[in-house]
């Protein structure tokens, strides 16, 4: 199954998914507290799920890139929450 989403995930415009995921960044912000921590907490999950299923194609700098972006992601949602 999750073969089915990545050739999916991989027939997608790449800008309409950076600006729909860059969105979704925004609106977690605006959104209060607890609301918008756990939207950033399920983004951060599905960057996570996508990573691992992806780690083996990426060159080492691109990993650490998409590591930090990571690290980043979860960070900005436990500010959110807190």
């Amino acid at each position: 199954m999750s073969e089915r989403v990545l050739i999916r995930l991989g027939r997608l415009n790449p800008t309409a998914v950076f600006l729909g995921v860059g969105v979704l960044v925004f609106v977690a912000l605006v959104l209060p507290g607890i609301v918008g921590g756990a939207l950033l907490f399920l983004l951060a999950a599905g960057v996570l799920w996508l990573l691992t299923k992806t780690w083996a194609v990426h060159p080492p700098r691109a990993r650490v890139a998409r590591v930090v972006i990571l690290g980043l992601l979860v960070a900005l949602a436990v500010f959110k929450i807190a």
